[in-house]
């Protein structure tokens, strides 16, 4: 699969990169992507989540009537989870959310969000370039030409660049990220992934 190269002012240069077949042409394994993304968004959890138990609570443990005939119900302590500002039954504890997954399994979800973004037409390959500054007005001017404003969008490039990075840092709904450090979610959470003409080759090899 062949796509065109554009420049940052939205111009056809006339040039054209292939996209690996093998990366952007495989058959979309959905169960794979699921998994992925629900990994990634586990590992992304604190899990600090932390309620008190009957044992934890402040209060006495004297027993407040006795057991039987009061002609009410049974009842121990004020520390009770039936009772207002007792204990909680079964709550909240710290927990590690992270869990293993194959890397071949990752590696099929990449190739399948990339061969979904690609048959959506949401993938743009420009020309390298780079700032002399970092100016977030000069990176609104790159997606205006492009005809990606007001859109998610995801920049790759082969490696970090400092000046463009910086001038995207401020604009809602835009992120930067080396081609190597590619996964599932990133590729699926915007509307159109912007590929410079150098990452085409490591995103190929990936």
């Amino acid at each position: 699969m062949e796509l065109a190269v554009y420049n940052i002012k939205g111009e056809d240069t006339g040039r054209k990169v292939t996209l690996s077949d093998e990366v952007f042409g495989i058959d979309v394994n959905e169960h794979a992507v699921w998994l992925d993304v629900k990994q990634f968004l586990a590992n992304q959890r604190q899990g600090t989540h932390k309620s008190k138990e009957r044992s934890e609570i402040s209060g006495s443990t004297r027993k407040l009537h006795k057991q039987k005939g009061g002609g009410g119900s049974r009842i121990g302590d004020i520390n009770s989870p039936v009772l207002v500002g007792g204990g909680r039954v079964f709550g909240p504890r710290p927990r590690d959310y992270r869990f293993k997954l194959n890397k071949k399994v990752k590696q099929l979800a990449r190739k399948s969000a990339l061969t979904s973004k690609l048959a959506d037409q949401q993938i743009v390959v420009v020309e390298d370039f780079t700032f002399a500054a970092p100016k977030t007005k000069d990176f609104l001017n790159v997606v205006k030409n492009l005809k990606l404003d007001n859109k998610k969008v995801l920049l790759v490039f082969p490696s970090v660049d400092k000046n463009v990075s910086l001038s995207l840092r401020n604009v809602p709904g835009a992120r930067f990220m080396a081609a190597a450090d590619l996964n599932t979610y990133s590729i699926l959470n915007n509307n159109a992934l912007i590929l410079s003409e150098a990452s085409v080759e490591v995103v190929n090899n990936l």
